[in-house]
């Protein structure tokens, strides 16, 4: 099979390191990609994932077999569509399921009307309805939500009335909003596998999003990510497959939004049980860079699978119908850390030269370019925002953080920094 990886950053920089290892792929491409994914396969640098003439030219020029879409942008704008109207298969959901990301105020609608637990909200439109609302409930901590897209940072926690009402003003000039609740618990971010007919769970995740130590600072698109997370035993999976993944997609299969590719449920557990807060609908980035080593399976057997309609024969079939979950791991833990430019995420700086690193000895540890490219001179430098993903793994979180970190520290660049502290709270903290 010959499969291209529709995207540029650390998510498909690792897609494609797990896709190279897999028999199934007798050609790897990855379009624009990056300095690293041309370590694992042939980048298609003229491959815009936003001009669809771009990816079908590729597809045609190099017979591919399937188009692997990473980020939500070409997802929101119906790449898939686009490519199934020429006949070529693509992982992802078409542009009338991708609106369970791509806007809020959809999903909101979706959850609420298949009775799906998630917290309560209020949607606006008019900056004077949105100010009369914040101003109604003064110290009451709220999320405020931009409804379309915003590479994870168009989310505000506070208690601040004028700060809210500065935020929601700002995304009211182009955007609509929601106004939720505030949710106390801890997060967790699972990831289901469809082919449109059965699905698959994977091992839970948690992500870092505060930029600083202590989960401090602003959003971010992630900081650092673990897998498996160790609060959530099998009992509470159980409860979340029960109370939110399968609901999930019987009220997708009931509305007609079912489709091959990749759903996130970001759940908030919560006191009263575990509360939807966001979908997305292609893997999460830095979460697939800890998830996909822990994964002892053949990837490109199981896209084949998702993209040919046979899932359930990959993965077996329980009594419900639903495909069995989750499939076998290799290490028992998985910790990644972000490692970012100067000043992300308000501003970013690009073109550092990265200093030439080696790879931890032996398979404790990997590196994950996000936003690099290589210069003229063949140097790798940033591109801006979040430019690696560091990645460990070990017999227990402890031993991945060891591992993790000791890469990090190894890449090298003008402005680089990560957090100190991801995934420390689980195992330095009681539980």
């Amino acid at each position: 099979m010959k499969v291209l990886v529709l995207g540029s950053g650390a998510r498909e920089h690792a897609l494609a390191w797990k896709l190279s290892t897999s028999p199934t792929i007798q050609r790897l491409f990855v379009g624009p990609g990056n300095a690293g994914t041309s370590e694992v396969g042939t980048n298609l640098p003229t491959v815009n994932p936003l001009d669809f003439e771009t990816v079908l030219s590729a597809c045609r020029e190099n017979a591919l077999d399937c188009v692997f879409v990473g980020p939500e942008a070409p997802l929101a704008a119906g790449i898939v569509d686009f490519l199934s109207g020429h006949g070529i298969a693509a992982i992802g959901p078409r542009k009338t399921s991708a609106q369970l990301e791509s806007s809020k105020a959809f999903s909101k609608s979706f959850l609420i009307r298949n009775r799906l637990p998630t917290a309560r909200a209020e949607e606006f439109s008019s900056p004077a309805a949105f100010e009369k609302h914040i101003l109604s409930l003064p110290g009451t901590r709220l999320v405020v939500k931009k409804s379309g897209l915003a590479a994870g940072k168009g989310v505000l926690e506070s208690s601040n009335a004028e700060e809210m009402i500065a935020f929601g003003k700002a995304i009211l000039g182009s955007d609509r909003l929601l106004v939720e609740e505030f949710l106390q618990g801890w997060e967790v971010s699972i990831f289901g596998l469809s082919d449109g007919k059965d699905f698959v769970v994977l091992p839970p995740c948690t992500d870092f999003k505060k930029a600083h130590d202590g989960d401090t600072g602003p959003n971010t698109g992630g900081m650092g990510a673990i897998c498996p997370v160790p609060r959530l035993d099998e009992e509470l999976m159980r409860r979340i497959r029960a109370e939110v993944v399968d609901p999930t997609y019987a009220a997708l299969g009931r509305e007609g939004l079912s489709y091959t590719g990749i759903l996130y449920f970001g759940l908030m557990i919560t006191a009263e049980g575990p509360k939807i807060l966001e979908f997305n609908v292609r893997f999460g980035d830095p979460e697939t860079q800890v998830l996909l080593p822990m994964l002892s399976l053949d990837l490109g057997q199981l896209v084949a699978c998702m993209a040919g309609g046979t899932l359930a024969r990959f993965t077996g079939k329980d009594q419900a119908g639903a495909a069995s979950a989750p499939p076998p791991t290799a290490p028992a833990a998985a910790l990644g850390v972000v490692i970012a430019s100067r000043g992300y995420p308000e501003s970013t700086e690009k073109g550092s030269i990265v200093e030439p690193f080696e790879p931890e000895s032996g398979n404790h540890s990997m590196v994950f370019h996000a936003s690099t490219f290589r210069g003229a001179d063949g140097k790798v430098r940033t591109g801006g925002g979040r430019c690696f993903t560091a990645v460990g793994v070990g017999t227990d979180l402890r031993a991945a953080s060891r591992n993790a970190y000791a890469a990090a520290e190894k890449v090298r660049f003008d402005g680089g920094w990560f957090r100190r502290d991801i995934g420390r709270k689980f195992f330095e903290e009681p539980l």
